[in-house]
């Protein structure tokens, strides 16, 4: 009979740890939560000192009656939840749930592991505790926050906008953000400027110098007519090489990965959403099958903040680049990072958890998104430990009368970490400076003014306004994806390419927010919260503190904006589609898997269709436009809008492709 219980959250784990563990060792999955606030009911005690009230998650009775079971059998209880405050208020939630603090013959400990590796889980084993109430308590408070601001707020948004709407704490922040960027752009005035090249003949070499300024100075050319006059005054004239400049340029290597930059560069590089980049990511944390090895963790604690890495893997990074690709690639010093405020260091950083497992080694073990988030989290990390990349650079002026030209040239002289990691936005001037020299006369082939206007601010990507978060301290690595992912289920925002757009309804409830409850949507507030929960978990601060000081405030900002508030009608979007049950345009409208068209005339008239989006390509079977379609279980597909033909793909297909794999004829 087994004699100790070990007790994660998911089935992926559970197999994992397994087969570390001897027959001594049964090991069980909790499914996530246990227990939670009630959905019918605010379930904070606002009259009772702000008691939580916890029930039985629906659905969790049976699981729990299994998992007393093999609580009788054992002698230890290890709860090995996620080793963070949510991890820790599971564990908390689980002697509850299974009446563990009533059974005084039991011993129950608190474990926890930064990855799912037999040394890390069975020196957790070792090395017991008991539950950290701070970090419990810390989860506690953040559970009452988000559940007080919810429950509070969006029944207002209901009666005042319309049914289904939602406010949060994270979530209002975040929109607000978004809105902000929409008006800046929207308010944007465009600005004239000029740039003026010259290409200078050297030999058979080109080399293209563009304009610095006048007299010495950095000179900004604003209008045509000054461009005109400088090109009228250097062309046809001799140009003089007054410096030429050689030197190094240093490019040091990346830090590892946290979660907030995971999600940035699987966004940009690898397009992913948040939401799928920590779905895959947890996947390959908790366990995926590899031949020879059985169901093993392949990463590190997915959510951190922290670029720290233990000595271990310090050690193997130093081991393995120095045998693969040599001594002189090795750096000897830990990434280093100016402290945030916010940053709780409570994990390392994310990086692979066996070196040795290479991407090469992987590429038929996982299928495509698995391998090439690896890929990049394997690149990066070892990247991390790698020396900087060194370049020789040239850097030359020219003068002609009063007027300044510069040129500037680079060569990689040592590749550094950029033997591994080169997902790099850095611009490489290729050309050849070397034949110049210091007080020889040249010449301008051509030479060329153009006109450019102003740009406004960039629409906030995924990766963008998960930056910004963490910049403003808003939020955690845990709460980016689901926040981003709210709005857009919640259609306060919409996605186009990468770029995020507020909607109409989305202004509405942005602007509802703004006026009737600023410091929620105020980031400074957010980020202040977040500091109080941390000062919660080092025991520094009462949770129901954090609430006390809360909640009145807010209870009366609902009362004050249900008087004075009157209702917002947000137009449905209206399209070119004619109904061809009344005649009526076509409205877009929203349900579970996405947008469809209703008739406006509803409920006279309760005609819908679906909602079509073309992608610009053209079906590679019979030559019809592609359109967006969705799957009943919501997953995006692309399929001809021809009725008669079967073409479907679940990647978006270019022009000229023919039938990809995965396609079905």
């Amino acid at each position: 009979m087994a004699e100790n219980l070990v007790i994660v959250e998911s089935p992926a784990k559970m197999k994992t740890i397994k087969k570390f563990l001897g027959s001594n060792y049964m090991v069980d999955a909790s499914m996530g939560h246990v227990r939670d606030l009630p959905k019918s009911t605010l379930g904070i005690d606002v009259k009772n000192n702000y008691e939580p009230k916890y029930i039985t998650i629906r659905g969790k009775g049976e699981l729990l009656s299994a998992l007393r079971k093999d609580v009788k059998k054992a002698d230890c209880i290890y709860l090995a939840t996620d080793p963070d405050r949510e991890g820790e208020a599971i564990s908390w939630h689980l002697i509850s749930a299974l009446n563990l603090e009533d059974q005084k013959d039991k011993k129950v400990y608190r474990i926890t592991f930064n990855e799912i590796t037999k040394n890390a889980v069975k020196n957790a084993i070792k090395h017991p505790r008991e539950i950290d109430m701070n970090l419990v308590d810390a989860q506690q408070a953040r559970r009452a926050m988000d559940r007080i601001v919810g429950y509070t707020i969006s029944p207002l948004l209901w009666e005042k906008i319309k049914r289904g709407l939602s406010a949060g704490r994270v979530q209002s922040v975040a929109l607000n953000l978004i809105s902000e960027r929409e008006a800046e752009i929207a308010a944007f005035k465009p600005e004239e400027y000029w740039s003026i090249d010259g290409i200078i003949k050297n030999g058979k070499k080109e080399i293209h110098a563009a304009y610095y300024g006048e007299d010495g100075k950095k000179t900004a050319v604003t209008s045509g007519e000054q461009a005109e006059r400088i090109v009228s005054d250097v062309k046809g004239k001799p140009l003089t090489v007054t410096e030429v400049k050689n030197a190094e340029r240093v490019k040091n290597a990346p830090l590892p990965f946290t979660t907030s930059t995971l999600q940035q560069e699987a966004s940009k590089y690898l397009n992913m959403s948040t939401q799928k980049t920590m779905r895959i990511a947890q996947k390959l944390y908790e366990g995926v099958e590899v031949k020879g090895h059985g169901s093993i963790g392949l990463i590190t604690y997915l959510r951190t903040d922290s670029v720290r890495i233990s000595d271990e893997a310090l050690l193997a990074s130093s081991e393995y680049i120095a045998k693969n690709y040599g001594e002189s690639y090795v750096s000897h010093s830990k990434p280093q990072v100016k402290a945030k405020a916010g940053v709780q260091d409570a994990h390392e950083a994310i990086r692979p958890t066996y070196l040795d497992l290479t991407p090469t080694k992987l590429k038929e073990e996982l299928d495509r998104d698995e391998w090439r988030l690896y890929q990049l989290i394997w690149n990066r990390f070892l990247a991390c430990r790698m020396t900087p990349a060194v370049y020789a650079t040239i850097q030359a002026k020219f003068r002609s009368g009063s007027h300044v030209f510069t040129a500037s040239g680079s060569k990689l002289k040592f590749d550094g970490f950029m033997a591994v990691y080169s997902n790099s936005e850095e611009v490489v001037e290729k050309q050849d400076l070397s034949a110049l020299s210091e007080g020889e006369s040249v010449i301008f082939d051509k030479v060329l003014g153009t006109q450019h206007f102003t740009e406004p601010p960039a629409h906030y990507t995924e990766a963008s306004l998960v930056r910004k978060l963490e910049e403003d301290g808003i939020g955690r690595p845990s709460t980016y994806a689901p926040t981003i992912t709210t709005l857009l289920q919640r259609h306060y925002i919409t996605k186009e390419k990468k770029n995020l757009f507020v909607t109409e309804l989305g202004q509405a409830v942005n602007e509802m927010m703004v006026r009737s409850f600023p410091s929620i949507v105020d980031s400074k507030f957010t980020a202040n919260m977040e500091y109080m929960l941390d000062s919660v978990a080092e025991g520094k601060l009462g949770w129901k503190t954090v609430i006390e000081n809360f909640y009145p405030d807010i209870e009366e900002a609902v009362e004050e904006a249900r008087k004075n508030l009157d209702k917002v009608q947000v137009a449905d979007q209206e399209t070119d589609v004619i109904c061809d049950k009344c005649g009526r345009h076509m409205v877009i409208k929203y349900g579970p898997h996405g947008k469809f068209l209703a008739c406006p005339g509803f409920p006279d008239c309760r005609n819908t269709m679906p909602f079509v989006e073309k992608i610009g390509v053209k079906c590679p079977k019979c030559g019809a436009e592609l359109i967006k379609r969705r799957s009943k279980k919501g997953r995006l597909f692309y399929a001809c809008e021809n009725k008669d033909c079967d073409y479907m793909s679940w990647q978006k297909p270019k022009d000229g492709d023919g039938k990809k794999e995965g396609e079905t004829a």
